[in-house]
This record gives C-alpha cells, sequence and structure tokens, in this order.
C-alpha cells in the first residue's frame, strides 16, 4: 500500500487581480503569498485492486482527479488501484482542499505507477490544477511560507518567486466560522469579473520589505503585522462584491477581535470563511483556543515541509 499525506493550504491574498481589464502583455496576474500547515491535511492510499475502485470522503472528485491522470500514462502500463480518500477537509473553506486533494491522488498514483520523482507542477498540469494561484502546487512539495510569482498567459503554472522555512516552534490556530454560504463556481466567477483597484506593486513592496525579511529573520511580531496588512490590502479589490475586504462580516468580526486581543498575525484564508492566527510559540496558541473556541470552532497545528510518502 502507498500512502500520500498531504498539507493544507493557507493563502492571504493575490498580487494582482486581472478584473474586467484586459492584460498588459508580459504582465503576470495573480501571485500573492501563504503558507502550509500539517492539519486538517489530505491522506490519500492506494493498493493494487482487480479493478478501479474510490472509496472515502470526496471520492469522486478523487476518480476525475485520477482518469486525468492516467491520461497520460500509457494505457499498457495502466495498474487498476484501490485508492481511499482516508481524510480530507470540506471544499471551498479556504483550506485548498481540491488542489491537496488532486496533486495528493496524483502522487499515489505516480508513485503506483513508477513516476514518483514527478514534481509538483507537473503533478498539477496533469489533473488540472494551478489555474490561478499556484501556492498549494508549490506547498505540496515544500511547505514553509511561499511567494508565487504570478502567471502570464499560456503559463500552466506559475513559477515559485519565494521560500522560507518558517521557525518550527512557531503554531498557526486555524478558525472555521460558520457562514452560509460559500465563494466558488459562479459566484467567485462573478467577484473576479467585478473586482476594481488593489495595489500589485504596494503589496510586492510589503512581501519584499517586510514579510520575507522577517520570515528569515523569525521576527513573529513583524511577520505578523505583514501578514495582516497584506491580507487586508489583498481584499480591497473584491470590496464591491463582498461588501469589504473580508468575505464575511463574520470573518471581519472575528478578525477585528483577534487583533484587539493583540494576536498581530491574523488573515482571513483564500475567500474564507478559514482564518488564521499566528502564534510565536505551542503556549500562546493553546491559549487563544482556550479564549475562543466556545464562540468558533479552532484548533492548533504545526506548520508543514511538504507532504510526504509512505509504504506499507
Amino acid at each position: 500500500m502507498i500512502r500520500v499525506v498531504a498539507p493544507s493550504r493557507l493563502h492571504a491574498g493575490l498580487f494582482r487581480v486581472p478584473g474586467p481589464v484586459a492584460p498588459v502583455a508580459g504582465e503576470r496576474a495573480f501571485g500573492g503569498a501563504g503558507l502550509m500547515v500539517e492539519l486538517p491535511g489530505v491522506v490519500v492510499t492506494a493498493r493494487p485492486a482487480a479493478g478501479w475502485q474510490f472509496e472515502g470522503p470526496l471520492a469522486s472528485r478523487a476518480q476525475v482527479f485520477a482518469m486525468r491522470f492516467l491520461m497520460s500514462v500509457p494505457e499498457d502500463r495502466r495498474r487498476p488501484q484501490q485508492v481511499l480518500v482516508e481524510r480530507a477537509p470540506a471544499e471551498h473553506t479556504g483550506l485548498g482542499t481540491g488542489t491537496q486533494l488532486g496533486l495528493a491522488v496524483a502522487k499515489v498514483l505516480a508513485v503506483a505507477h513508477g513516476e514518483g520523482g514527478l514534481p509538483s507542477p507537473d503533478l498539477a498540469a496533469r489533473v488540472g490544477r494551478g489555474e490561478r494561484s499556484a501556492i498549494g502546487v508549490h506547498g505540496f512539495d515544500h511547505g514553509g511560507l511561499l511567494v508565487d510569482a504570478g502567471k502570464l498567459p499560456g503559463e500552466p503554472v506559475s513559477p515559485l518567486l519565494a521560500r522560507v522555512d518558517l521557525p518550527d516552534e512557531w503554531r498557526v490556530v486555524v478558525f472555521t466560522p460558520p457562514v452560509a454560504g460559500g465563494w466558488h463556481g459562479a459566484r467567485e466567477r462573478h467577484a473576479f469579473s467585478v473586482a476594481a483597484g488593489g495595489a500589485p506593486d504596494a503589496l510586492r513592496r510589503l512581501v519584499d520589505e517586510a514579510l520575507l525579511p522577517a520570515a528569515r529573520a523569525g521576527d513573529s511580531d513583524t511577520f505578523g503585522d505583514a501578514l495582516y496588512e497584506f491580507n487586508r490590502r489583498a481584499g480591497e479589490p473584491f470590496a464591491e462584491a463582498q461588501g469589504g475586504v473580508y468575505a464575511s462580516p463574520e470573518v471581519e468580526t472575528l478578525i477585528a477581535d483577534l487583533r484587539s486581543r493583540g494576536v498581530r498575525g491574523v488573515s482571513q484564508s483564500s475567500w474564507g470563511p478559514t482564518v488564521f492566527a499566528l502564534a510565536p510559540d505551542a503556549d500562546t496558541a493553546l491559549s487563544l483556543v482556550l479564549r475562543f473556541r466556545g464562540r468558533v470552532p479552532c484548533f492548533v497545528t504545526r506548520l508543514s515541509s511538504g507532504h510526504r510518502v509512505e509504504r506499507e
């Protein structure tokens, strides 16, 4: 049996939102910054079988990803597998579940078919991930803090601009406020179509001059302030569609409450509703959970260094 254990992705925002205006030649779209955490994560296993089988949560999505991957494998080399999704968080909650599931399925089948050395951008291209952001694609292999350069027209996956291993003692508290509806499908496409404003150059400077240096120095306070500011400003192009810089009033209130209690590194992940807070150590993270768990589901997780492959 082959098991792939993949992290979850937390995305702090995009550099450049194309919106309704055609991009300038040579201008990269999307890009941004994010990080990878161990939990809730995605776990997929595969074992030889008489015929193809797909089981577990999101099994139908796993099957679609598997069929896409197999299109790149010669028919005479395809070996039927029993594919089990042991663990996967809900989709469209800001955790990058679709990309991590797609890459985990591709990886487990690549290993089963003797192609285990394929890097994550190649896996993503085979299963159709990385349409906009590539944080989760590169984070599947590397983990840590990642900065995505953005995509040029026709580029399958955005290149990785920078990556920093964050201090081992740092923790992340993940909050999942109950919010009706989600930002995906037609609602997401509409938000992109009416997106306006934003300051991509200022966001890049914020990453280059504050976020990355603080990450390299292990300065949690400066890193946290830069993370919060980056996320807040990255939400500005979507203010018309969202009714503010965050995806919902519940998210906005939670972030304001966390900041008022001295938590500096707070961010909505992607479209939410997931919110995450950086803590400099495990004790600080636990105190946050104890303070907020009666109000909103939350848990502590470690930063991830990328996926791993296990064999039994």
